[in-house]
C-alpha cells in the first residue's frame, strides 16, 4: 500500500539517498528542504509521514515543526521519525517530548529506516 511521505531535509545528498531508499517501497515521496516549506507542504500534501532533520536553516526547525503537526489535528496527525545527528541523551528526550514516533542517528543505514518505517506499522490518513 502506498504512503505518502515528506523529507524534511536541508541536504540534498541526504534527501537523495532517503529518496532512493524508500522508492524500492513503492511510497509517493515528497521533499522539502527547510522546516517552513515542510509546514506549507503538510497542510498541502497531507503526508501520512515526516521524515524529519532537526537543525536546519529558516524560522523553524525540526523540533519546531514536529511539535506543530503533532498538535494541530487539522494537519492529518502525520507520524515524525526525526533524522539528526544530535545523539545525547537530552536530544533525544527533546524529540520524543516533541511528539516525535521515532529516533534515528545519522549516520543510519537504509535498512534500519525501511525497518523503522515498517515498524510504526504507517496507515494511509482518512484525509488523504
Amino acid at each position: 500500500m502506498t504512503q505518502r511521505i515528506l523529507i524534511v531535509e536541508d541536504h540534498a545528498d541526504i534527501r537523495r539517498l532517503i529518496r532512493m531508499t524508500l522508492e524500492f517501497e513503492n511510497h509517493e515521496i515528497h521533499e522539502a528542504v527547510n522546516a517552513d516549506e515542510g509546514l506549507e507542504a503538510v497542510r498541502q500534501l497531507r503526508p501520512q509521514l515526516l521524515l524529519l532533520d532537526i537543525m536546519m536553516p529558516g524560522q523553524l526547525d525540526g523540533l519546531d515543526l514536529c511539535r506543530l503537526v503533532k498538535s494541530d489535528p487539522s494537519l492529518g496527525m502525520p507520524q515524525v521519525i526525526l533524522l539528526t545527528a544530535r545523539g545525547q541523551s537530552q536530544d533525544i528526550e527533546a524529540g520524543m517530548n516533541a511528539g516525535a514516533d521515532a529516533y534515528l542517528l545519522k549516520p543510519f543505514s537504509p535498512l534500519k529506516l525501511i525497518e523503522t518505517i515498517d515498524n510504526l506499522g504507517t496507515t494511509p490518513s482518512e484525509a488523504a
